[in-house]
């Protein structure tokens, strides 16, 4: 492992002692953040042991005999060891879909490095991306299942996938025997992982005899402690696993006997100690009951910034030639099938009546222009829309407003115990001011996006060039309200995407940073309204490139988002801007509820990381709000 992957964080937790009950301690979704670089040091020894996956992949192809050109799904894939070497082996139809975050860079990295062809997405096995009867064969390895509270949740996981399934398609379960486990878990446990770490673990029956309920000390012998953490995963019989599939509609299950991987480090496997191997095929008339209903159009109505008015923002205050393609490449990149009618809308003159006249089943709002083009009256699209009781994507009014402040959401942040630069707030009746930090400095507007106001000469080394910019502002750009001066942070420069509804349904996109490397060295390395708006700028040839960062940076990061996302309600999809200081350290800068939609920003430069097209990326945001709305996938209620 790297030294920017060491999992050691800044501020090692302290254990939590002595504990007389550890299924107190489960959290319920447990899962979310346990399956990181420490997960590969624990359990490296069986998945992290490309001898073992070779294994494993040898039997698994002698089971189901798939063809080279098969599809198949290797859900729960973790750092994509089998889907790599499915593709290492010929199988070029493979991709992986998984929960966590760090496994899923790590897989990509690893395909990349090794040149393989292969599609790793991050998601939730309980609401697959894949389209309808799209696989072959889809993998659940690894003891990957059983990982959730309730029982329910495994039988929709097991329903997504033969939603997923070809009519004939198999599926192939690797699971923890239980009745084994059951009958030989140890309950006390320790084992020097490498050099350095150790790890501690008890385990116990779960009150009602159904889950494993396990802890893990685990310990750096210089650092201390490094986690202390908990989990429980639920132990199937083989006449279970085959119940469950039976009740998910899949056919002819077939459990195909058990094996034990040989570990090299020979100590405790776990709950990997004894598996099963169960198929079952999905039947020609499966009751799939998503494709029972009758399709119906859902009509959407969709708001954009009106062409015929002007735009402040723009540098000709003028919508150009940029911005009308930009509108017709968002038109040709939303589904065109049965499923979906628009109807677009942007002629603010007449579009309160448009909208009362219309019969929409929800409004895909993409007026982040505002209100008449007025960037301050963004948050009066949602009011009218819900003032008309008209469902819509994205954020409501309260949160655009709360962003729109870029002040208040710092002092949100800090609430939080989330780091945000030194600032200082000048209001515009100031003449003079104190400055409680040093230089250098970035000047901005408190009030705004789009990078509005915010340019080379917003960064200032002297108390000279900071009335500089601080007058530039004004003069300038004709803005005459707060202005924020905060430390200028020289680290990356970070944004963080969130497609979903957190804290059961979301996606985090691959972390970008900007690659000034580009840039004269005379220029400051900002992202601001040159790079947005101006072509013939240096700043125009920037570009986006995946994030490098530590675990435990890249960890902070985005468990700051997830908090932030739910305390400032955004809805659907979000963008959050952050930078580094000298010191590594992440400091947020910005909120953006409702982030550019266009196909050549940076939340569909995220999606392209994520092997997500721009078409796919708008029907995840559609796919977000349809489920946050309760609109079903196959049907939808027209409103009157």
């Amino acid at each position: 492992m790297d030294k920017k992957e060491s999992p050691a964080p800044t501020n090692p937790p302290r254990t939590l002692g002595p504990v007389p009950n550890l299924e107190q301690h489960v959290r319920s979704d447990w899962w979310r953040g346990i399956f990181n670089a420490l997960y590969l040091k624990t359990d490296g020894d069986v998945v992290d042991d490309p001898r073992i996956t070779s294994k494993e992949i040898d039997t698994f192809l002698e089971i189901l005999r798939p063809s080279p050109e098969a599809k198949i799904l290797d859900l729960c894939c973790g750092q994509g060891r089998h889907t790599l070497e499915l593709a290492a082996r010929g199988f070029l139809q493979t991709e992986g879909l998984d929960r966590s975050h760090y496994l899923i860079q790590r897989a990509r990295r690893t395909a990349r490095k090794r040149d393989l062809p292969t599609r790793f997405r991050e998601g939730d096995a309980r609401k697959l991306p894949q389209s309808d009867q799209s696989m072959d064969y889809v993998m659940i390895l690894g003891n990957s299942f059983g990982y959730f509270e309730s029982v329910d949740d495994d039988l929709r996981v097991l329903e997504e996938v033969l939603r997923v399934l070809q009519p004939g398609g198999r599926i192939l379960i690797d699971v923890a025997n239980g009745e084994f486990i059951r009958q030989n878990f140890l309950a006390r446990a320790w084992e020097w992982i490498d050099r350095d770490h150790f790890v501690c673990r008890e385990r116990s029956l779960s009150d009602d005899g159904e889950r494993l309920i396990s802890r893990e000390i685990i310990t750096h012998a210089e650092k201390g402690v490094l986690a202390d953490q908990f989990y429980a995963e639920r132990l199937y019989s083989a006449e279970e696993i085959t119940q469950l599939l039976n009740r998910a509609g899949f056919a002819h299950s077939m459990v195909h006997g058990t094996f034990q991987p040989e570990s090299q480090r020979d100590q405790d496997l776990g709950m990997m100690e004894q598996r099963l191997i169960i198929t079952a095929v999905a039947p020609p008339q499966a009751p799939r009951k998503r494709r029972s209903q009758p399709k119906i159009d859902l009509h959407v109505a969709v708001l954009f910034g009106d062409p015929s008015l002007p735009d402040a923002l723009k540098p000709s205050t003028l919508f150009d030639e940029d911005d009308l393609e930009t509108v017709q490449r968002l038109k040709q990149a939303l589904p065109t099938n049965g499923r979906y009618r628009f109807t677009y809308l942007d002629r603010h003159a007449t579009m309160l009546d448009d909208l009362k006249g219309g019969t929409f089943d929800y409004i895909f709002n993409l007026c982040d222009e505002g209100y008449w083009n007025d960037p301050r009256k963004e948050l009066h699209v949602p009011v009218l829309l819900e003032l008309l009781d008209l469902p819509y994507t994205g954020a409501g009014p309260q949160c655009l407003a709360y962003c729109y402040d870029k002040s208040l959401v710092r002092g949100i942040a800090q609430e939080m115990e989330i780091t945000v630069p030194d600032a200082a707030f000048i209001k515009p009746e100031d003449s003079t001011f104190d400055l409680p930090f040093g230089f250098p400095v970035i000047v901005k507007p408190n009030f705004g996006d789009s990078s509005f106001g915010i340019t080379q000469r917003s960064v200032a080394h002297t108390p000279e060039e900071l009335l500089r910019a601080v007058s530039n502002i004004r003069s300038k750009f004709g803005y005459e309200k707060p202005i924020l001066i905060e430390e200028f942070l020289t680290g990356k420069d970070l944004s963080v995407g969130i497609i979903g509804n957190p804290p059961d349904d979301y996606q985090i996109l691959p972390i970008i940073e900007e690659d000034y490397s580009v840039l004269p060295p005379d220029l400051p390395p900002i992202c601001g309204y040159e790079a947005k708006w101006l072509p013939d700028s240096p700043y125009w040839q920037l570009r986006s490139i995946p994030a490098d960062l530590p675990v435990g940076t890249r960890d902070f990061i985005v468990r700051s988002c997830l908090k932030l996302f739910e305390r400032l309600e955004c809805r659907d999809y979000a963008r959050f801007d952050w930078r580094l200081d000298s010191r590594g350290t992440p400091k947020l800068l910005e909120v953006n509820p409702n982030p550019g939609w266009v196909w050549d920003g940076h939340l569909a430069k995220m999606c392209a990381i994520e092997q997500m097209s721009y078409p796919e990326m708008l029907q995840a945001i559609l796919r977000a709000a349809e489920r946050r709305l309760g609109i079903p996938v196959r049907q939808a209620v027209h409103a009157n």
